[in-house]
């Protein structure tokens, strides 16, 4: 079987989370610098096999596009145009970040090390390929 991966995308970090093989759980990987992406997932996928791409789609309360929408969308085009086989996939990451927070706060966690962006980013990941798979599952 293979895997799903889900993309939190900022422009200063991606927060990166994964299912296991058998596509029942979803975990935080890693964070990465966008200009590091690239290479990052051609070496993940030489050992793994990945079936899609899940990408937060930045949308407003109100339903329209954020700001950061167009960072999005010329990260998904940097994904089709290196990895084409890979279908990708739009999850609304309304309150993800949030979320992620919430997580960490209630994790008990050092203030100092509750202050790690990098962990924000990654859990949120984590959070938008969670509402992949709860509305996939059949």
């Amino acid at each position: 079987m293979s895997r799903i991966i889900a993309f939190d995308y900022g422009t200063k970090r991606i927060g990166i989370a994964v299912t296991d093989p058998l596509q029942i759980i979803a975990t935080g990987l890693d964070t990465i610098h966008p200009k590091d992406i690239v290479n990052y997932l051609k070496k993940y996928l030489l050992t793994e096999q990945v079936e899609a791409f899940v990408i937060g789609d930045p949308i407003q309360m109100d339903g329209t596009p954020s700001e950061s929408a167009q960072h999005v969308k010329g990260f998904s085009t940097i994904l089709k145009k290196n990895f084409p086989q890979i279908p990708q996939h739009w999850i609304d990451e309304r309150f993800t970040s949030k979320l992620a927070h919430q997580t960490i706060m209630q994790s008990g966690l050092k203030k100092q090390d509750r202050r790690n962006k990098e962990r924000v980013d990654t859990i949120a990941a984590t959070i938008i390929l969670q509402y992949f798979m709860e509305e996939h599952r059949l």
